[in-house]
């Protein structure tokens, strides 16, 4: 057996009774639906499947191991909605998600965006899913500057009457707030609350010496269905200045908390673990009830201005009403790019991450991401 064939058997651990998990990503590698690919899923507190395999870059030279971090795209958001909910729960009731952004970031009160509240903004009500003018695709890499212009813009809807789905936006909103709340950056507080403390290998800005790890990605040979277009779509998705350049040590380094979270699948299972048990880790609240409980209420349900189908939306994380997560639908959960996927299930006290570096054109619902999440369950 080569090198390469080795890689592509799955490895790591499996409790009794959860081995169809790693069949069902065995075969997602055998069938070349991944290249590589990592699955994670934690029930009670105990890790039941952490398992890996396949390569971590196109050429086939490097084998992805536990260590190996990919960027999960919007599977971020998620993990950033927490550490919002921390800077408000530590802010001594001096904010709350019902307090307007402008109150604490006043440049963002113009163009009308005066009465938008922080809960509003992070649960895509704002309008702003992107610039319809032209920018500078490099604005994207400097976060204060792109706020900055972010907090001049009109929004393309009457705040709080819709919601669109701000793809890049959401985390430059979300990194003003968190800095503005807290003193420190998003990342920092990632860093210094949660990853560190609890031994958690994730980073949202990550620093230059661990780049080596970080799998290249194979982006998706497909365009998504966008559905009927609109000039919201078009803002958020389809302009030449609609994102960075993804990929490179700059937008690795940088904190971009809608987009460049990276990490492994036991660490986004961890981190969505919180969501699973009520903002605790390991019987110690992180999250007040209280905050907890507004970060993730239901916020938006219906037909999404900028995704093709409906959504809803807490504080930043989805909530799972249309059951592409599992079939509990108190679930939060979110997807990334190309098919990364997290999830944490109150009902039963399971979170479970799905990373990926071979990009697929699914928007949500990446039907390998489902197949292990169904299989997962059918083994409860």
């Amino acid at each position: 057996m080569t090198e390469r064939d080795e890689a592509l058997v799955v490895e790591g651990f499996v409790a009794p009774g959860f081995e169809p998990v790693r069949d069902a990503l065995q075969g997602a590698l055998d069938r070349g639906d991944d290249l590589g690919a990592g699955f994670c899923a934690i029930l009670g507190g105990e890790v039941i499947v952490d398992i890996w395999g396949g390569l971590a870059d196109r050429e086939g030279a490097r084998v992805w191991d536990a260590q190996t971090l990919v960027p999960i795209f919007s599977t971020t958001k998620g993990i950033a909605a927490l550490v919002i909910a921390v800077a408000i729960d530590r802010s001594g009731g001096a904010v709350s998600y019902d307090t307007p952004v402008a109150d604490i970031w006043p440049a963002f009160g113009a163009a009308g965006k005066d009465r938008i509240t922080i809960g509003e903004a992070l649960s895509h009500q704002a309008g702003l899913p992107g610039f319809p003018a032209a920018i500078d695709p490099e604005l994207w890499l400097d976060p204060p500057a792109l706020a900055e212009a972010l907090a001049a813009l009109p929004p393309q809807w009457e705040p709080g009457t819709a919601h669109g789905y701000h793809p890049l936006t959401w985390g430059y909103i979300a990194g003003e707030l968190a800095r503005r709340i807290d003193g420190r950056s998003l990342g920092t507080i990632l860093r210094e609350v949660f990853c560190a403390p609890l031994d958690i290998d994730f980073a949202i800005g990550l620093p230059d010496h661990e780049h080596g790890r970080v799998a290249s990605i194979e982006r998706p040979k497909a365009l998504p269905n966008m559905g009927p277009l609109n000039a919201h779509k078009r803002t958020a998705f389809l302009t030449k200045w609609a994102a960075p350049k993804r990929g490179g040590a700059a937008w690795r380094r940088i904190e971009i908390p809608s987009a460049n979270g990276h990490g492994t699948a036991k660490s986004v299972a961890q981190l969505y673990g919180l969501y699973a048990n009520g903002g605790q880790w390991e019987g110690s609240a992180l999250i007040g009830e209280a905050t907890f409980a507004a970060l993730t209420e239901q916020r938006t349900i219906g037909e999404d201005l900028v995704l093709p189908f409906a959504t809803a939306f807490a504080a930043g994380v989805m909530r799972n009403n249309l059951r592409l997560y599992g079939p509990g639908t108190k679930t939060l959960a979110h997807s990334g790019w190309g098919g990364s996927m997290a999830l944490g299930d109150p009902d039963i006290g399971l979170s479970a991450a799905y990373v990926m570096n071979r990009q697929s054109h699914h928007l949500q619902g990446d039907p390998r991401a489902r197949r292990l999440v169904d299989t997962l369950y059918g083994c409860l």
